[in-house]
């Protein structure tokens, strides 16, 4: 099928190994997600621009583009503090470029974020874009989603089960670019091992495959973000679909940044 063929980007640099590959869905004809595929800078990103909004493809772009210039060899501190500095002048951004559009114009996208420096990472977000970390064959959900669904869980008033494929799934509560509100990522650390493997995603993805479809695929011996837009292909994703996937390696085995595009 002609909309299966995607783009998927694998590199390596340091002690980490990632792949990233974005495609409008089955459905949709536009591509209004983004991402950030840094591993030389431990620093990987998925924006997805709010459905239903004008110009989701400009506001995730403006967010990616940010934190892709994050400069090289900053410290922990230093590259938390420079992403948010970046993040927030990206919020400040959107809501100008909204301004001049018009009273109803909004410009809006999720964002999460991961970092990694010596052995720690850490992890923000703002939306339903969500992190996983595979850890001793175990997959746990890193993030905690700002969105409806989300807070009718955490008021009891449905199950956890009963999320996935909720009808009323795309209805977020927080995202980058919101008028009236103060922008507010929230953020989780925690230390790193080898063999660790994380998975950021924009909702198209987990809307459409379960936690333990995902578990084999980042479990897989050479999983890729391929893998897992293919499968969201296949499963006929009615959403844009955006994949990171990130490796902790045992060894660094060069220092060099390679970098191959393979077209699916």
């Amino acid at each position: 099928m002609s909309w299966a063929r995607f783009a998927a980007t694998l590199q390596s640099a340091g002690r980490f190994r990632s792949s990233a590959a974005s495609h409008e869905g089955a459905v949709r004809t536009k591509n209004e997600d983004s991402y950030v595929n840094r591993p030389d800078l431990g620093l990987w990103a998925v924006a997805d621009g709010a459905g239903g909004h004008q110009a989701g493809d400009l506001a995730s772009r403006i967010l990616t583009d940010a934190l892709s210039a994050v400069p090289r060899d900053l410290g922990a501190a230093q590259i938390l503090a420079e992403v948010r500095l970046r993040v927030q002048s990206a919020h400040e951004r959107l809501l100008e470029e909204a301004g001049r559009r018009g009273p109803e114009a909004m410009l809006v996208s999720t964002l999460v974020v991961l970092l990694a420096r010596g052995g720690h990472f850490a992890c923000l977000w703002a939306g339903d874009s969500r992190a996983y970390l595979l850890r001793d064959r175990t997959l746990s959900q890193v993030t905690h989603d700002h969105s409806l669904v989300q807070e009718l869980v955490d008021a009891g008033a449905i199950r956890s089960e009963e999320a996935f494929g909720h009808p009323n799934a795309n209805i977020i509560t927080r995202a980058v670019g919101i008028r009236d509100a103060i922008l507010v990522l929230d953020k989780v650390t925690d230390y790193l091992r080898p063999g660790d493997r994380f998975l950021l995603c924009s909702d198209g993805l987990s809307k459409t495959l379960a936690e333990g479809e995902l578990a084999v695929l980042l479990a897989a011996d050479d999983a890729a973000a391929g893998d897992f837009l293919a499968a969201a292909l296949e499963r006929g994703a009615d959403d844009n679909v955006t994949v990171v996937t990130v490796e902790v390696l045992a060894n660094s085995p060069s220092e060099a940044e390679i970098t191959v595009r393979r077209t699916i």
